[in-house]
């Protein structure tokens, strides 16, 4: 339960669109989103995966653009966290080092809150299912994502694929997450749909915690973003065909009453120690 001093609210934000070709559109469209998430009130702004560049069915496409994360796409992400007064959170391809050996780029979860990165993960489980293979030119991390602290909330941070892995979750949830956000770029297909509402859902009632999820939308992704509850209810979702902010105001009350009502959490009777 929550001390009288801790933050009881938070107002948070979703922006779904389609990625651009040219990493200026891009931003001035996350500029665009920033403005009137800040201007709603939200503390944080949840954008896709792979935000610097895409190109419909070209898988290549996004890594062949990746940066270092001092080049002028994350430069121009600081900007915009300053200028609007919000935290950032998605996913960028960063190239390796000059001279390294493994040429493939990484897929880094980005946080940055007052025009400075503040937390990165690099996602662990690639998209190597349904005939793709994202091993192939992105290299995986090798650490849990990790937990920021906003306005007194504890959010952890996924990345697309991660979902199909509950532990992954319920590893945020045990060292104390209130909030998962997933960033996404989830591809369209056979079932595809019902299965990123299905998990989505699931991780957040099976760890009663709040899930945002944001997917990229456009030719080839679904969008369907969503903000889910502690109890599985959908409280705010994006259509599948177009650009959308969508937002919500969490309650860290829904948070105490899931656990307490039903206490998965503190129920569970075997615990693996890597998860921590």
């Amino acid at each position: 339960m929550r001390g009288d001093s801790q933050a009881i609210g938070l107002s948070a934000a979703i922006a779904q669109f389609t990625v651009a070709r040219e990493p200026e559109r891009s931003l001035e469209i996350i500029d665009g989103f920033a403005r009137d998430a800040a201007a709603k009130g939200a503390r944080l702004l949840l954008l896709p995966e792979g935000l610097i560049a895409r190109d419909g069915d070209d898988d290549a496409f996004a890594a062949a653009h990746a940066q270092p994360l001092d080049g002028p796409f994350v430069s121009g992400l600081k900007t915009i966290s300053a200028k609007r007064g919000i935290t950032l959170m998605g996913t960028v391809h960063v190239a390796p080092p000059e001279g390294a050996e493994d040429s493939r780029v990484s897929n880094v979860f980005l946080v940055i809150r007052g025009g400075e990165i503040v937390a990165t993960y690099r996602k662990l489980h690639l998209y190597d299912a349904f005939s793709a293979k994202e091993s192939a030119v992105v290299k995986s991390g090798m650490e849990l994502p990790p937990i920021v602290d906003i306005d007194g909330w504890k959010v952890g941070v996924m990345t697309c694929y991660d979902v199909r892995f509950p532990e992954t979750a319920r590893s945020l949830a045990v060292r104390g997450a209130d909030v998962i956000v997933v960033s996404a770029a989830w591809v369209r297909g056979s079932l595809k749909e019902y299965h990123w509402k299905l998990m989505t859902a699931a991780r957040a009632m099976e760890n009663t915690c709040y899930v945002l999820a944001c997917s990229e939308v456009g030719s080839r992704n679904i969008g369907c973003s969503r903000i889910i509850s502690p109890l599985g209810e959908v409280l705010a979702e994006a259509g599948d065909d177009r650009s959308e902010l969508i937002t919500a105001n969490l309650d860290h009350n829904a948070v105490d009453t899931a656990r307490r009502t039903l206490p998965v959490l503190s129920n569970r009777r075997f615990a693996d120690p890597q998860l921590r």
